[in-house]
């Protein structure tokens, strides 16, 4: 007999895209049970759904059927996870100090780190007579105002927030795994380099980056992938 129950939770993603890992790792991290739904936006067929609930058309998007409530943004869904899907990896501390902290570098990754690597990624992607050489030329110097201050960060800290996995994490992976493919941080910023390391130990993170190895190839960087992220092709 099958026993097989639909999950609660159904998100709506890609395997390749940063923001998606970010809440991938944060189900992972805590065996949050949900339906995992692809979403190819260059096909209406494939994301027709996901513009029906949520028309701006962005991904990741979460939607609970339980509570008949959808979430999208990733701050967002990962705060919705930490109020109604709490597992044993607490990704936002109770403590208000140590919950302001926390966001504040989520918000620093997204922002100072994941955008400026998305400008110069989508900028690859124009043609060369439509390309912002002044708005990429400035996504790099943010990058490494973005290095530096991270650096400085993890003097006293051995994760991002405080001495604890927390969302600002989850944030960080996607958002360094990318960017050192554009603008590695390896040579010049130790504590940020084994910062990084340790977080690819994690299962959670292990299991995101090899769900999305196969499609590594579709990245414009991807002969800037390292080699120990890819499969071996036989």
């Amino acid at each position: 007999m099958d026993n097989y129950q639909t999950p609660q939770l159904l998100l709506y993603y890609h395997p390749l895209a940063s923001f998606c890992h970010k809440v991938l790792i944060a189900l992972y991290e805590n065996g949050t049970e949900f339906e995992p739904r692809l979403v190819d936006l260059l096909s209406e067929e494939s994301s027709a759904e996901l513009f029906a609930y949520w028309p701006v058309g962005k991904i990741p998007l979460l939607r609970d059927r339980f509570r008949e409530k959808t979430v999208p943004e990733t701050t967002i869904i990962i705060e919705y996870l930490n109020e109604f899907y709490p597992g044993k990896v607490k990704l936002i501390p109770s403590e208000f100090p140590l919950a302001l902290e926390t966001k504040l570098w989520d918000r620093f990754f997204d922002l100072y780190v994941s955008e400026p690597m998305q400008k110069i990624v989508v900028d690859r992607l124009r043609p060369e007579n439509q390309r912002d050489h002044l708005g990429v030329e400035q996504a790099y110097q943010k990058l490494l105002i973005a290095y530096g201050m991270l650096e400085a960060q993890l003097n006293s800290h051995n994760f991002i927030a405080g001495d604890h996995f927390s969302m600002a994490d989850c944030s960080a992976v996607p958002a360094l795994f990318y960017t050192d493919t554009i603008l590695s941080f390896r040579n010049s910023y130790p504590k940020l380099t084994a910062y990084f390391e340790r977080l690819l130990e994690r299962p959670s993170v292990k299991r995101t980056i090899a769900e999305a190895e196969p499609y590594f190839y579709m990245y414009p960087l991807f002969d800037q992938i390292p080699k120990r992220f890819l499969k071996e092709k036989k």
